[in-house]
């Protein structure tokens, strides 16, 4: 059960808080949490409070905190000197044993992993490779995508002004988002690549996760896919935050039945990973990554919590837990006209609210009660729990969320 001391953010919150605002450049720190343990699906900050996650961390922790499995590996390698190694220039058992792993949850199609240091990474990596395959054309990616902000990835990510104010772009075309069939614009691809035919790739994600928890129509993704057979595009899906078990499936693109050419992942791996045909596979030197696959623990760890899913069929868990918990939060929408939807796949679901101000509170005064939630979007609520979630887990968040929603 969460935990909540007098008064949230305590003292040493509040200052390591202000030493920090002196000392790290500015970025996306949303309210004063600091993290110092956590257990299961709750997190404990330096004043001894304890909170329920709905973040995962983003996503980056499907199994929660202090699992048993994960402090095996941690307990294995603190005795292992060599823990970094350039995972490029040499090699490893866990850069193989992952890469293995990982492309057995993948479409049999994809018979190759990259991998790097993080989801941009992994992303700029999936660029690469179709522009080494059909040359520095153009790319098409969606209005609200997030896909990184390493210049490359950020060219194609279109979801809030202020990630990319001020930075250069590479040749680009956005299409809108498409999330109905009946979208006057669900066609749109057939025309931007019969008028434009030279394109080096589409890259999109199945589930905008910055950009607002907002699903992909069945119509507009077959549409997609059609188009990039037709025309011999290769088709990049982003599974950053989507993908290893968060929507009940180990990727979301096998909700759609989509097979893509290339794939980008990263957060629940522990680190990012490009999946590819063999066909993408580039000359010696083409791709490279100081530390990607060199990071011993983290791959190690990667590999685990794809083995600890599989185990305990967490995919079923996300699937039935993601059910459970969407039928909470439409319980809460009916009764309460501040929300005006609730959408999602699994355990990837969004709470959109009427205004981003109405959003902002919830998630603030969430936190001083003992609960994690995130924004996304203009004025959704992101709540993506670890995968080991319990219908316990739910009620008690839907209580935290329920009295602060009656207070506000």
């Amino acid at each position: 059960m969460h935990r909540i001391g007098s008064k949230v953010p305590g003292p040493k919150a509040k200052q390591l808080v202000a030493k920090a605002a002196k000392t790290i450049v500015n970025s996306t720190f949303v309210y004063p949490f600091a993290i110092k343990d956590g257990n299961g699906c709750y997190l404990e900050d330096v004043d001894g409070n304890v909170f329920l996650d709905f973040t995962a961390n983003i996503a980056s922790c499907p199994l929660g905190y202090g699992h048993p499995d994960i402090l095996n590996v941690l307990k294995k390698y603190s005795k292992i000197g060599a823990h970094k190694i350039a995972g490029q220039d040499f090699y490893c058992e866990e850069h193989l044993e992952l890469s293995e792993a990982v492309l057995a949850t993948s479409s049999k199609n994809l018979g190759r992993a990259f991998l790097s240091n993080s989801g941009a990474e992994a992303v700029e990596n999936a660029i690469k490779l179709a522009y080494r395959k059909n040359g520095p054309l153009r790319g098409i990616s969606c209005k609200g995508a997030f896909h990184g902000r390493t210049l490359g990835a950020l060219t194609y990510t279109f979801s809030k002004p202020v990630q990319k104010k001020n930075y250069p772009e590479f040749p680009s075309v956005r299409i809108k988002f498409c999330t109905k069939d009946d979208d006057p614009e669900v066609d749109a691809i057939h025309s931007v690549l019969a008028e434009d035919k030279k394109v080096a790739f589409i890259i999109m994600e199945l589930i905008q996760g910055e950009g607002g928890l907002n699903v992909a129509g069945r119509r507009f993704i077959a549409n997609i896919t059609k188009a990039a057979r037709q025309y011999n595009v290769p088709l990049i899906i982003d599974e950053v935050q989507s993908g290893v078990g968060r929507t009940g499936s180990w990727w979301a693109y096998q909700h759609f039945g989509v097979t893509p050419n290339i794939v980008s992942a990263a957060k629940a791996l522990q680190v990012g990973a490009t999946l590819c045909e063999d066909n993408f596979n580039p000359e010696s030197g083409a791709v490279s990554s100081t530390w990607g696959g060199g990071d011993r623990i983290d791959m190690a760890v990667g590999k685990t919590i794809l083995g600890v899913i599989k185990r305990d069929d967490l995919l079923t868990n996300a699937k039935k837990m993601g059910g459970y918990l969407t039928k909470r939060l439409l319980e809460i929408k009916n009764s309460d006209d501040r929300i005006t939807d609730v959408r999602g796949v699994g355990l990837m679901i969004g709470v959109e609210f009427k205004t981003r101000r109405q959003r902002d509170a919830i998630v603030n005064k969430s936190f001083k009660k003992g609960l994690l939630l995130l924004g996304c979007g203009e004025k959704t609520l992101r709540v993506i729990p670890p995968l080991i979630i319990e219908g316990k887990h739910i009620d008690e968040g839907i209580e935290i969320l329920q009295k602060v929603l009656g207070e506000s």
